[in-house]
């Protein structure tokens, strides 16, 4: 005998007489509305329409499909309502969100003046978490006193859950307290509120109280809350600790949980964690849920794993705005700009993009430096329909603006600013007064943080920063005196900001004196005060100084930061000393691209090609994607190191990490093809280049045809380098050596007159001693110095006093 489906067993039911149960069990087990309303239009032919119990189970039944116009009308046709009723009409709306709606029910109700049971608190306890009606959950809480129902355990659950998410955490305490009995429900509940409203020590707290009730302990709900918490709470490592004690309490995660804690795994940037987690994802059958899904595509692309990332997000994720954004985020951040706007042009297809996505691919193309696309797309915005450009699309584009030093490209923003009357906002407003601090016009910025209408103490330090980017030292003062009149006080902030300015117009002695008064104030330096001063240490290649900052980084625990590690690994190769800039990098808790090229570059600069190759060769191990600086820096290497084969092998290997050779990679290959002796392909390859060579190019080919003695290759060498730089006395000098070193006087006597008629002489090296914080720069028999006198003396006396002990 062939079974029924569900759907013709239902039916079947309704040709038998049937009571108020029968018809309330069709109305749960009904798989789809249009059954449902089967049922609804057979209690109209047998006359159950206006039976209580029947019209609550329809009530509830059109809400559970969605059916709100219909649960509306049959609410509204019923003669009369009871509590049960009531409920369900109330329980409709909550459930889909519509508060606002179920607070006038609710008001009706109160007036029809029925009397209220406890099964209809929790309902409406609900409206008031969904408005975040503390006041209305105060009032209700009253009503439950009234009516008697403070002991019911249902209700005192639903008055912690609505305390909780309406940011009262002390009166859902207070309910706890007072509850006579409680259950897990209960505890979960404060443990829920505790997390929600960020005390998440408290919510732990909670959760381990409950292992001393027998009937309370806790369980995947408890644990899910307290993780969820302290991951959105920003205690990532935390939340992840947590994770391995509830696994060790016996409880498996699901998808509530793995979608809490993959954020916290993807800040953290664990990327063997997320792959452990993608693997009990794809055990336990999780891959379906799409907040799970979205979490591990954030795992992948904050970890720079967009292949991963991409193969998750085409077989896995519901197409939508969220997370093709997270994709878009991801390409961006990992410089992978044609990719994302491919995926950005792509979104049609999945509904009208939203100005997020706008967002997010024109900070992109800002971030990656693509300004002229960034601006592009700004315009495209403008003209586009249903989306206007916001405080952070304009914010964004300003930036762009400011690298470019583009006023007329900011004025353009600016004026589309005040079309939106977004020029007074903070963040618009700050943005406009960098962009014109930037492009050195300071009066439109002064204007600009004029017409901001409630300025902040960012606002005020964007200006001084301004100021002291346009080298105005002598206004700097006056500005911090007219802040402290506003009501704000210079904070650390502050003075990084005249700290970079200093730095950025060459003052660094300034910008060390001002570092060393912050020491020595209630003004700690902090992690990006460091980063600000070390680059000014370089620059003076003061190694004492960039010792005493290093030890400041050191105190604080700076030293392990990446962009710290790479900024002293800068200032100690810069200064002399390989060594310490080694020790620096081995400092470095998690190195990235940014420090890896800062120690390839250190190799380089002093020319240790065999350990800057072996150093490239771990980056690719460790699955890092090099950048152009990363080639430019190991092809120097492969030239210090004479590694001709090598050097090739990294040429050709930039296609395929998608970095397009420049100028510089290639004047690398034609030093190195030089100092190699084959000066033909390096003069190929010259002619080969996609862009026009440079003197610097021609002078690598130059310096190779003095070493190997080519005079032919190495004439045509000077003349094209001559002709780019006809006044550079080194280009002539090594034409000079060329001569020499052939033999051929003739033309070296040529050479050297050409030299002596042009008036030019060879620039003198110069060295330079650094002595109780202050550098002394001297050249052969240079008489400049304030304390020549002094010197030569001194001089005269160790000469006497050698020749004597001789």
């Amino acid at each position: 005998m062939l079974a029924l489906p569900p759907q013709t067993h239902h039916l079947s039911l309704l040709d038998k007489p049937i009571d108020s149960k029968t018809y309330a069990s069709l109305l749960e087990s009904s798989r789809t509305p249009n059954l449902g309303k089967q049922v609804h239009a057979h209690t109209l032919k047998t006359g159950f329409h206006g039976h209580d119990f029947v019209v609550t189970k329809l009530l509830q039944m059109y809400g559970r499909f969605g059916c709100l116009e219909d649960a509306h009308y049959l609410f509204d046709k019923m003669p009369q309502r009871n509590l049960y009723s009531w409920t369900a009409i109330l329980g409709v709306h909550v459930d889909h969100g519509c508060f606002e709606e179920a607070l006038s029910l609710l008001e009706e109700l109160l007036v029809d003046d029925v009397g209220l049971d406890f099964f209809v608190f929790p309902v409406v306890l609900k409206v008031c978490s969904g408005l975040r009606g503390l006041e209305l959950g105060r009032q209700l809480h009253g009503m439950v006193i009234k009516y008697q129902h403070v002991s019911n355990i249902y209700v005192g659950n639903a008055l912690i859950d609505m305390y909780g998410k309406c940011g009262s955490l002390d009166d859902a305490k207070n309910v706890l307290a007072s509850m006579v009995e409680t259950d897990r429900v209960s505890w979960n509940s404060i443990v829920t509120a505790c997390a929600a409203n960020g005390k998440v020590y408290e919510a732990l707290g909670f959760l381990e109280k409950m292992s001393n009730f027998k009937n309370s302990r806790p369980n995947l709900v408890s644990w899910s809350a307290v993780i969820g918490g302290f991951s959105q709470n920003g205690h990532d490592k935390e939340a992840l600790e947590l994770l391995c004690r509830m696994q060790a309490a016996g409880f498996k995660p699901n998808s509530r949980t793995l979608a809490s804690v993959l954020p916290a795994c993807a800040r953290l940037q664990t990327l063997n964690l997320g792959k452990e987690i993608h693997g009990y994802v794809t055990r336990n059958g999780f891959l379906s849920n799409p907040f799970v899904v979205n979490g591990l595509v954030d795992v992948y692309r904050r970890c720079s794993d967009m292949g991963s990332a991409l193969k998750i997000f085409s077989r896995f994720s519901v197409k939508n705005m969220i997370s093709c954004n997270t994709m878009i985020v991801g390409y961006c951040e990992n410089g992978k700009m044609e990719k994302a706007k491919e995926l950005f042009d792509q979104m049609e297809l999945v509904g009208k993009k939203d100005v997020i996505s706008w967002n997010m691919m024109i900070s992109g193309y800002a971030d990656n430096l693509l300004f002229d696309e960034a601006f592009s797309l700004f315009r495209d915005l403008v003209m586009e329909e249903g989306i206007e450009a916001d405080s952070f699309t304009l914010g964004s584009v300003l930036a762009g603006c400011a690298n470019m030093a583009s006023l007329s490209r900011g004025k353009e923003v600016h004026a589309q600013a005040i079309v939106r009357g977004l020029q007074s906002n903070t963040f618009v407003g700050g943005a406009l007064i960098e962009m014109y601090s930037k492009c050195k016009d300071l009066e439109s910025a002064r204007s600009a943080f004029d017409e901001v209408t409630e300025r902040d103490s960012a606002t005020w330090n964007v200006l001084i920063s301004g100021y002291a980017c346009c080298n105005q030292i002598q206004n700097i003062q006056n500005l911090i005196h007219k802040m402290k009149k506003d009501g704000f006080e210079p904070k650390v902030y502050t003075w990084n900001g005249i700290l970079s300015g200093h730095v950025e117009n060459g003052h660094f002695e300034l910008a060390l004196r001002l570092f060393a008064e912050m020491q020595t104030s209630n003004l700690r330096p902090d992690i990006y005060t460091v980063g600000i001063i070390l680059p000014a240490c370089a620059r003076l290649a003061s190694i004492s100084r960039g010792n005493q900052v290093h030890a400041h980084s050191i105190r604080r625990g700076y030293e392990s930061d990446v962009h710290i590690g790479a900024a002293l690994v800068d200032m100690y190769a810069k200064s002399g000393s390989l060594k310490h800039a080694m020790q620096a990098y081995n400092r470095i808790t998690n190195p990235n691209l940014v420090s890896q090229n800062a120690m390839l570059t250190a190799y380089a600069m002093h020319g240790h090609g065999e350990e800057g190759i072996s150093l490239f060769r771990n980056i690719l191990r460790n699955g890092s994607s090099p950048d152009r600086v990363t080639f430019l820096s190991v092809l120097s290497s492969c030239v210090h190191a004479g590694a001709v084969q090598t050097g090739h092998e990294f040429f050709d290997l930039m296609a395929y990490y998608d970095v397009k050779p420049d100028l510089k990679h290639y004047t690398c290959m034609v030093d190195l093809l030089s100092r190699a002796g084959r000066l033909d392909e390096a003069y190929e390859l010259i002619k080969k280049t996609p862009m026009e060579p440079d003197s610097v190019m021609w002078g690598a080919l130059l310096g190779g045809c003095v070493v190997w003695g080519d005079v032919d290759l190495g004439e045509i060498a000077a003349e094209r380098v001559i002709e780019l730089e006809p006044y550079n006395t080194g280009n002539y000098v090594l034409l000079a050596n060329l001569y020499a070193y052939a033999g051929k006087w003739h033309d070296l006597a040529r050479t050297r007159q050409m030299i002596k008629d042009m008036g030019m002489q060879k620039s003198p090296g110069c060295s330079w001693i650094e002595d109780r914080d202050e550098i002394h720069v001297f050249l052969s028999c240079d008489r400049s110095h304030e304390k020549t006198e002094d010197i030569y003396t001194t001089l005269v006396n160790l000469n006497t006093h050698m020749r004597t002990e001789l």
